[in-house]
């Protein structure tokens, strides 16, 4: 149960984090695009303010500065060139004077994507354009080469993500290391509780036992009694809970005193239930088996059983009066699937997930009559964690209620 309870700190741990610096890294990254983009469309306006060129000036900046990052390299370190044309597609003249990657004979394709466009902003390859209607059926394209500034991005980028990535793995490591010391308390806390358990067993065994013997020895020397026999059965009820409690500390260990082998599980099966028939017969309920012969399952046999046996004595005691119990075992694709089904008035199945906590009981009134503890099913739960398997409530029809048990074969 510690290490369980270790790697849901830890996955929950990491989830948060690399939510986190991820989430972190795409924001940078979206405000590092706009920034760039926007600092493109302010020079395609300052382009298109200044009638398709970039003004040059020497001893210093103009009164009145283009819009955009513009300095006074600024017309000879940016690439563009000016499409004008008519509404119908016809090109008018094509400005190629201020770059040498694009020639006349490319204007095409470019014009192409400027018609589809219409007029406003967008991307070509590594072209952002400017799309403006100059006059009546006659428009202008600017189309400014953003290489240098589109392949920063993706530096920009891969950098992040990769410093993110790495960043992530080091605060698993960490997470790793100190999980251990985050959660000692927890650990402490579980181990002095089962401690408690297993001593507070070991302690009460003695004087009921002790009690068991005088009421008997009471009982041959003054025959049967009301009293003697009410007090009986509370001895033996505390006897068996005291036995189910030191069970359940054995199988929340880190290492369950469980032995595995490989048996025969069909067979366990078939004899718990022939063991229970004439108790559910008692208790006017028909015990229905459908138990597939010849299957096999490597794990420890008197836990198997008793996970049987819990199935079966909770089918019996909560079962409708006069409903039939059914047993069955099969094999499936995920592995040896075990189920027990009966009729159980006032299913809710909201609480179908709580039925395996400790000590939980739906029908206080009932649990009195059947004189159940509430740790059966949570003893069930167990036996099928450390069998690697898994064990759940369901309703299959209305007024049922099925118990799932999947083995690993």
């Amino acid at each position: 149960m510690i290490n369980k309870l270790r790697r849901q700190f830890i996955v929950i741990a990491m989830i948060s984090v690399t939510l986190v610096v991820f989430l972190m890294a795409l924001s940078i990254n979206v405000f590092n695009f706009l920034s760039t983009d926007r600092a493109l469309c302010g020079t395609l306006q300052m382009i298109y303010d200044n009638q398709g060129m970039i003004p040059l000036f020497s001893g210093g900046r103009p009164e009145k500065p283009p819009r955009g990052q513009f300095n006074p390299e600024t017309p000879y370190s940016t690439r563009y060139f000016v499409l004008y044309y008519s509404g119908d597609g016809t090109l008018g003249m094509a400005d190629m004077k201020h770059i040498a990657a694009v020639t006349a004979a490319d204007a095409d394709s470019f014009l192409s994507a400027a018609l589809s466009r219409g007029e406003g902003m967008g991307y070509k390859e590594q072209y952002k354009y400017y799309v403006v209607r100059t006059g009546e059926e006659q428009y202008m394209a600017i189309f400014l080469d953003c290489q240098r500034e589109l392949h920063s991005v993706r530096t920009f980028a891969v950098i992040s993500l990769l410093v993110a990535a790495a960043c992530v793995a080091l605060v698993y490591l960490l997470i790793w290391f100190f999980s251990k010391k985050a959660i000692e308390p927890t650990v402490r806390s579980v181990e002095k509780q089962k401690q408690f358990i297993t001593d507070a067993s070991h302690e009460l065994k003695t004087p009921l036992t002790v009690i068991a013997t005088s009421l008997k020895v009471l009982e041959m020397e003054v025959g049967q009694q009301k009293w003697i026999g009410k007090a009986q059965a509370q001895a033996e009820k505390m006897s068996e809970l005291v036995n189910d409690l030191v069970t359940l500390a054995r199988l929340d260990e880190e290492k369950p005193p469980v032995r595995f082998v490989k048996f025969d599980i069909s067979g366990v099966a078939a004899e718990t239930a022939e063991s229970f028939r004439d108790f559910a017969a008692a208790r006017g309920h028909a015990l229905e088996t459908d138990i597939a012969p010849g299957l096999f399952c490597c794990g420890d046999e008197y836990a198997i059983r008793q996970l049987v046996s819990v199935l079966l004595d909770n089918a019996v005691k909560y079962a409708d009066e006069g409903g039939v119990i059914r047993l069955g075992l099969e094999k499936t694709k995920k592995g040896l699937t075990l189920k027990t089904s009966n009729r159980c008035a006032g299913l809710d199945a909201g609480e179908f997930d709580k039925l395996f906590d400790r000590f939980y009981r739906p029908d206080r009134s009932r649990s009195k009559q059947t004189g159940g503890f509430g740790v059966g099913l949570s003893i069930a739960r167990s036996i099928a964690e450390v069998h690697k398997g898994s064990i759940r409530a369901e309703c299959p029809a209305e007024g049922v209620i099925q118990f799932v048990v999947v083995l690993r074969a």
